[in-house]
Parts: structure tokens; C-alpha cells; sequence
């Protein structure tokens, strides 16, 4: 009789809401191998994203929740960088997660970059819902493979989608799939042209557009932004490694929040 291998689960919900001048939790509750941990830095409400089980890999799944009522400020990011490990044949870990922000409300999106390892298998899930007036900034980075270590990514099996809602309307959806050999499909001069590291970027604000050619004048060749709507700018960025990419995203996040990177950026 064979073993069953072990999976991890994790669901996180959060729930946030303005008192006074302060933005506060209004729910909270986690189980398994999720968590979420609360700095207490002034400003917005800050968490942080915390998988215990040390990375993903297939079978595993994990949903996170956050909604902000209307007026209230938030930052969520993640520990470290999340790795993504060999999937047994026909198993695939899941990511699920779920963003709303009422009217006036503010919530910056801003885990560490995910780590893709070769036989790695991803369904990841992003779905955000902002009501009109709410202000939101996110960002997803995938590295396939570590370059510094030589890694590369010749099999893979990845879902990752992106959807973008504003006032009830679908202003953004993104699609990616990538099977099989990751490598050479990177090395393609109309997918990646070689580089190893790529990462969206997302901005949502009343006239956010007007800021587009700001957003462009911090972006390296490798990359582009355009305005899908009135209120929003998207962004592609391609690096050769996760160093590279955070020279271009460390200063172009910290013009799009007005604030300092969280703690866990700067370690």
C-alpha cells in the first residue's frame, strides 16, 4: 500500500475598517499553515503573509480573503519570497486570492516575488474588486529559476490569472499559461527574449492615467504601461534576474504609494 503524501492547507480571512484616523482589523480568523502577522507600523494597517509550510508544491492549496470598508488603508505583503516546488504527475497547488476595497479606501498588493523551480505545477488566482472612488496597487512577480544559481525551468505546468474589477466593471483581465518547457518559451524574442523574471503591475486611482507617462519614465526597454481605462495603468516588466527587477520596482512602487516599501522588502 502506498504512502499519501502530505499536504498543506491554509485559508486566511481579513477584514478592515476605518475608526477615527486609524484603519483597524474588523475580522480576522486563520487555519493550517497560513498566516498572518501584524507589525503595528504607523500609517495603514500592515500585514504581513506567512506560509508555514515553507513553499508550495502539488496538492497544496491556499486562499486568502482581505476586504477594506469604505475609507480604510492597508498594506499587505509576504514574509520572503514564495517558492514553488516539483509537483508529483497530475497534482497542482493552488493560490487563491481575493482583494475588496469600498469607496475611498486604499490597499497596496505587494508580496515578494514567486519562485517557479523546474517540474514546479501553479494554478494561481488574483481577483480584485474596487468600488469607484477606492485607490489600489499590486504587484506579481514570477522567477523561473534563480539565475545566480543556474537553475532552469524546463518543465512547468503554470495558471496564473488576474482580474481587475472597478465599480462592478472588468477593467483588467490577464491570462498566462505556460507548460512544458518554460525556458525556451522565455527565450522567444516576442515572449521574454531570454529574460528569467517577469512581473505585473497594477494601478488603480481616480485619474490614475494622467500618471502614465511618469510610470513609462521609470521603466526599463525591457518593459511597457498602458491605460486600460481612465483610472488605471497596467504594466509588463521583464528582467534577467530578481535583482534586476527590483532595481526597476523598488523605486517605481514607492512613487505609486507615496510611502516606503514595508519592512520585508528591505531584508
Amino acid at each position: 500500500m502506498g504512502i499519501e503524501a502530505q499536504r498543506a492547507r491554509g485559508t486566511a480571512r481579513l477584514g478592515v475598517k476605518r475608526r477615527g484616523s486609524a484603519s483597524v482589523i474588523d475580522d480576522l480568523a486563520m487555519s493550517g499553515s497560513l498566516k498572518l502577522v501584524f507589525p503595528g507600523t504607523a500609517g495603514p494597517l500592515q500585514a504581513v503573509w506567512l506560509n508555514t509550510a515553507g513553499g508550495v508544491t502539488g496538492g497544496d492549496r491556499f486562499e486568502t480573503a482581505v476586504s477594506l470598508a469604505p475609507e480604510a488603508a492597508a498594506v499587505l505583503t509576504s514574509q520572503a519570497a514564495e517558492r514553488i516546488y516539483r509537483a508529483l504527475p497530475g497534482e497542482t497547488g493552488r493560490i487563491e486570492t481575493s482583494l475588496s476595497v469600498g469607496a475611498g479606501g486604499s490597499l497596496s498588493w505587494l508580496p515578494q516575488e514567486t519562485i517557479l523551480y523546474d517540474g514546479a505545477a501553479l494554478d494561481r488566482r488574483l481577483s480584485v474588486d474596487l468600488a469607484s472612488g477606492a485607490r489600489f496597487l499590486g504587484i506579481e512577480t514570477l522567477i523561473f529559476g534563480r539565475a545566480a544559481m543556474g537553475e532552469r525551468v524546463r518543465d512547468l505546468r503554470l495558471t496564473d490569472r488576474i482580474d481587475l474589477r472597478v465599480g462592478g466593471s472588468l477593467v483588467w483581465a490577464d491570462r498566462l499559461r505556460l507548460t512544458d518547457d518554460a525556458d525556451a518559451a522565455l527565450a522567444r524574442p516576442f515572449v521574454a527574449n531570454g529574460g528569467g523574471t517577469v512581473a505585473t503591475l497594477l494601478f488603480a486611482a481616480p485619474g490614475a492615467a494622467s500618471r502614465l507617462e511618469a510610470v513609462r519614465a521609470l521603466l526599463p526597454a525591457t518593459a511597457g504601461a498602458s491605460s486600460p481605462a481612465e483610472d488605471v495603468i497596467a504594466a509588463r516588466i521583464v528582467a534577467p534576474d530578481g535583482f534586476e527587477m527590483r532595481r526597476t520596482l523598488c523605486p517605481l512602487l514607492e512613487r505609486l504609494s507615496e510611502a516606503p516599501l514595508p519592512r520585508p522588502w528591505m531584508i
